[in-house]
């Protein structure tokens, strides 16, 4: 894994009202210690209506979760109803944005262009891109998967600096494993976050692919994490399920590896 410092990011998607939220974030600081925010940083995306008081828990509390969001829109401002800009999410001390998420791609029909415009205004505003890409288990088996994957990098990273690159999160999510209870293998989880690497070496050179983390996203739960994370290409989790309660999100950021 390099020197690369674990990400851990818990992905509430449409759960949780903010009065849940509050009680799931002081709840999960509880049960999480100092050698845990040491072991791997640990972020929260929960939906936009939870923002504002997850940043007032988080600050007030001195709590050192970092706040993320799910989604956003690449316009600075304008007439885009039920959108959200990055600029209002940087006045929330947002750190981290997810873009490109599967189920923005497939229900929403985001393109990679798209995806592109948002991850520049994320960057734009000093956020963190977390830049998610995987196949659909009929490209998987159709042999097509990792030409996928590089079109998706290839098209998201377009224009965005070495620099930036490197400092970005790119999470692997097999779309067939997202909230099915399916996990890819370990070994397979490696084979494509190495593919991911590897493609962010041939778009950004060498020293770039090996700063940039890589996530695994899919079914992961405290079960499964250690084995995914002793995986050399893995450097951390997009969760999904298992991050909605305190207890389960905790035991995934507790992992160590023996």
């Amino acid at each position: 894994m390099a020197d690369r410092k674990p990400l851990i990011s818990g992905n509430w998607k449409m759960h949780h009202n903010h009065f849940e939220a509050i009680q799931m974030v002081q709840s999960l600081s509880y049960q999480l210690n100092a050698d845990d925010y040491s072991h791997c940083d640990i972020s929260v995306h929960p939906p936009f209506t939870d923002l504002r008081s997850i940043q007032t828990v988080l600050e007030s509390d001195n709590i050192p979760i970092l706040l993320g969001a799910q989604h956003c829109h690449e316009q600075e401002k304008g007439a885009y109803t039920g959108e959200v800009s990055t600029g209002m999410l940087e006045k929330l001390n947002v750190k981290l944005v997810i873009v490109g998420h599967s189920e923005r791609r497939e229900i929403f029909n985001e393109t990679n262009s798209q995806i592109n415009a948002k991850a520049k205004a994320i960057f734009k505003h000093h956020m963190t891109p977390i830049l998610c890409v995987g196949e659909t288990l009929d490209e998987r088996d159709a042999g097509i998967a990792k030409d996928k994957v590089k079109i998706q990098l290839d098209e998201g990273l377009q224009g965005i600096g070495k620099d930036r690159v490197g400092s970005m999160v790119i999470a692997y999510e097999p779309i067939w494993a997202i909230g099915t209870g399916a996990t890819a293998t370990p070994e397979d989880a490696q084979e494509m976050c190495a593919h991911v690497r590897d493609c962010i070496r041939q778009i950004s050179g060498k020293a770039t692919a090996e700063m940039v983390r890589v996530q695994y996203g899919g079914s992961v739960k405290p079960v499964n994490i250690a084995e995914l994370m002793s995986q050399d290409d893995i450097d951390g989790a997009l969760v999904g399920g298992a991050a909605l309660e305190a207890e389960s999100f905790a035991r995934i950021a507790q992992y160590r590896l023996q």
